[in-house]
């Protein structure tokens, strides 16, 4: 039977808070809820910064329903009551709130660590500020909650000396540090020097041994923090799978265009042959590799000479302006390539007229304009100001699947982070044994366009086990565990985002929860009107309009931009690997997938719903079903078509005040990858097989069967695209005289038109027809109108098909 389940929150302190009393200060307590039970702390007189270190318990009813439960913390201020007789109940003011959800709580023996919330307005109209710092856990029903400083064995480092292959009776010694009496070290402080410790045996008896150890608290910005092991690496061995542990900040390559324009070539003949007459190639071409060849036979090439020109020889260009154009000899093609410039093996007067220039004004996209991290062209001297500071602190991951079984310890995962933004990569430290990690790593970065997406991706380590003597020419890839996709543009400035996201992977036999991500996100703007200046500014730097690429161009330079970062990446020391790289920037996210495109189609209907309702409320409106409303909206009609100029203000305020209705109701949270937006819970077997299928196909068996699917989705969409491009062509056959009585009636009728709009004032013709089309049932027949009768006569080319 399992046991019974408490929830500890542990109330630290408090920062910043509102004052309330009148005096420039603020009595505050918390009171906290949890399924429907509720627990308080003291009051702090007079403290804008109270700090209270202490723990409300409660019951759980039923551990499986914490996913669906949160825990709701209220900040308020203690105001005695103000009765005659005194004796009167004392009142509260509000100061803050944060609401947390219970499945990102840590179980029994979980890692326990502070976190941060910024409190929370209760109304629009509430004035809050300040932030409340908690420790929220989960112990058994039997267990003692005590005070952290009372454990002896969490307020010690011990530090154990083994002998190498000395067997079971290896211990040399040990010596323990208290930590209270541990100093901190904080940059630019300096090192601390190494000490020689006596160490203790087995009895605990000092003897001659000694160690020399340097001990002290850091922080993430200490210089040895890039070199430390986490306590459970300990069993790693090895320099691959040491390194391989380690954090790591890495730098993208700065990846620039390379256009040629080849405009013409003079005296290109073969070796045996007469001269041929000049070529011209009036197109322009990005990222190519050009040779100049003789088709001698079908199937058969002959080259004709060779150019290589150095990379720091061609001009950079920032805007659209053409550069100037050159000359270059060719080089013989039996022999070496020679630089541009060079004489040797130059012959004849061969050679190629070529506009080389590489375009820095275009941002070199590795990864969709949907969801990219960096909009910012190549050339720096084009970069906008900076607007703000994003803050990411990865704290760690609760439920990981195991991904893989180790000897004596069961099943298991060495997990560790990946979060990209900009050029920048970070990897956080891997945590060996663990489907609970606690990293607690902080990285920033700049941001110059709130509207980007910061990408952090869990992976598992496979090279922790991999042998020193392993074959280093057989590649080992890490698995993929999740990843979590946060646009900055969703967060509040200046607010902390404390949340659990689940880690979603998409497998073969369907999707499955990984785990979930526990990540700490602040963006900190520091020019407002830079960061609203930023929404009026063009996405993509100004080459991108002035001088578009072709769409299968992007695809093209996109991909080839990718396996630069991934093979530029993968040189560096610990190894970022290709299939980490190809998974953060969804490398096969053009291919075709049944389930992506069904997902699109629920995204466009979701997009139409709107319309629609407007049309269904119309026809409500039209049926008199409800006469009430339909009476309001025929008053409503009269009194824009007799006053026009109510219509644009009257909606504009109508939008505007539907926003600020919605502001109370507003997203709390940043969104996280949803299951059934993406259709991966109704995503059949065959659909997820060809979702993962190669490409080129691998699956020679069924691409017979997909291929019939296909052609019957095909055939459902070419008869729509038909009937849209029949109705076109009639409109087109009103004017055409394809059918002369029908245009005959049409001019008439165009003339009639005309004598009558001239005649009739535009507001009494536009309120009959409004008047006309919302008459009630009694007057409107079943059958077609004559209008749409005649429209639909009308000839169209689907005749003439074949």
């Amino acid at each position: 039977m399992a046991k019974a389940e408490k929830l500890v929150v542990e109330v630290v302190a408090a920062h910043n808070l509102m004052p309330k009393d009148g005096q420039g200060s603020s009595s505050a307590f918390v009171e906290v809820e949890f399924e429907h039970q509720k627990r308080r702390t003291r009051a702090r007189p007079k403290d804008l910064n109270p700090v209270w270190n202490e723990r409300l318990v409660f019951p759980i009813a039923d551990p499986d329903d914490l996913p669906y439960r949160a825990i709701d913390v209220g900040v308020y201020n203690d105001r005695p009551g103000s009765g005659a007789d005194g004796g009167s109940p004392h009142s509260r003011n509000f100061l803050g709130k944060v609401r947390v959800p219970a499945s990102g709580v840590p179980g029994p023996g979980e890692e326990v660590v502070p976190q941060l919330f910024t409190l929370e307005k209760r109304s629009l109209f509430s004035h809050i500020r300040g932030e409340i710092t908690l420790k929220l856990y989960r112990i058994y029903s039997g267990d003692v909650v005590v005070n952290n400083k009372s454990k002896p064995e969490k307020q010690q480092a011990k530090v154990y000396v083994r002998a190498r292959g000395g067997g079971s009776d290896d211990h040399v010694g040990r010596v323990w540090f208290d930590l209270a009496e541990v100093p901190r070290r904080a940059p630019p402080d300096s090192t601390l020097a190494p000490q020689w410790y006596s160490m203790e045996d087995r009895r605990g008896q000092r003897g001659g041994a000694e160690v020399m150890v340097a001990v002290w608290f850091g922080t993430q910005a200490d210089e040895a923090f890039a070199e430390a092991w986490h306590s459970k690496a300990a069993g790693v061995h090895g320099n691959g799978p040491l390194g391989s542990i380690k954090s790591k900040v890495y730098v993208a390559p700065k990846l620039w265009y390379l256009r040629v324009a080849v405009i013409e070539a003079q005296d290109l003949f073969p070796m045996d042959k007469g001269p041929l007459p000049m070529g011209r190639f009036p197109s322009s071409l990005c990222f190519l590799v050009l040779s100049v060849e003789d088709r001698v036979s079908p199937g058969r090439d002959e080259i004709l000479g060779r150019l290589v020109v150095p990379i720091s020889a061609i001009e950079r260009r920032w805007d659209w302006k053409p550069v100037v154009s050159r000359w270059f000899g060719l080089d013989r093609a039996t022999g070496g390539a020679n630089v541009a410039g060079s004489n040797a093996n130059r012959f004849g007067s061969r050679r190629v007229h070529l506009r080389l220039s590489l375009d820095g004004g275009y941002h070199v996209l590795d990864e969709a304009t949907a969801y990219s991290s960096d909009l910012q062209p190549t050339a720096k001297q084009l970069w906008k100001p900076c607007v703000g500071v994003l803050e990411l602190g990865v704290l760690g991951a609760t439920g990981l699947i195991p991904m893989k079984a180790r000897d004596g310890r069961g099943a298991t995962a060495d997990a560790y982070c990946v979060a990209k933004y900009g050029q920048k990569w970070i990897r956080t430290r891997t945590i060996v044994d663990s489907v609970c990690p606690r990293w607690n790593e902080q990285y920033t970065w700049e941001v110059f366009d709130p509207c980007t997406v910061i990408t952090v991706g869990v992976f598992d380590n496979c090279h922790v086990d991999k042998p020193a003597s392993a074959n280093t020419t057989v590649a080992v890839r890490d698995n993929c565990i999740g990843k979590v996709r946060i646009r900055l543009s969703t967060l509040e400035t200046d607010r902390v985002y404390t949340h659990a996201y689940p880690l979603l992977m998409l497998h073969p036999s369907g999707v499955k929860k990984m785990g979930e991500l526990h990540l700490a996100v602040r963006f900190c703007c520091g020019n407002a009107g830079n960061m609203f200046h930023a929404y009026a500014r063009p996405l993509l730097p100004k080459m991108h309009y002035a001088e578009p690429l072709l769409v299968r161009q992007v695809e093209s330079l996109r991909f080839q931009a990718t396996n630069v970062v991934a093979a530029r990446l993968g040189r560096a020391e610990p190894p970022l690997g290709k299939e980490v790289v190809e998974y953060m920037l969804d490398h096969r996210s053009h291919l075709w997938s049944m389930r992506r495109s069904k997902a699109n189609f629920a995204r466009l209907v979701g997009v139409l719903s709107g319309p629609i309702a407007i049309v269904r409320w119309f026809e409500l409106v039209r049926s008199w079903q409800r006469p009430v409303h339909s009476c309001l909206a025929v008053f409503t009609f009269l009194v824009f078509v007799t006053m026009p100029e109510l219509i644009l203000p009257t909606a504009f305020l109508a939008m505007a005040f539907t926003g600020l209705w919605r502001y109370r109701v507003r997203p709390r949270h940043p969104p996280h990858m949803e299951m059934r937006l993406s259709h991966a819970d109704a995503a059949t077997a065959d659909e997820l097989d060809e979702e993962f299928d190669t490409f080129p196909s691998s699956r020679g068996d069924v691409v017979r069967f997909r291929y019939d699917r296909l052609r019957s989705i095909a055939g459902r969409l070419q008869t729509v695209v038909g009937d849209i491009a029949t109705q076109g062509e009639r409109m087109q056959g009103l004017l055409s005289w394809r059918d002369p009585r029908a245009t005959l009636m049409f001019s008439i009728a165009c003339v009639v038109a005309a004598v009558i709009a001239y005649s009739i004032p535009m507001k009494v013709m536009i309120g009959f027809w409004g008047l006309y089309a919302m008459r009630p049932p009694r007057f409107r027949s079943r059958m077609p109108s004559r209008l749409m009768n005649f429209f639909r006569r009308l000839p169209s080319r689907a005749d003439i098909l074949l």
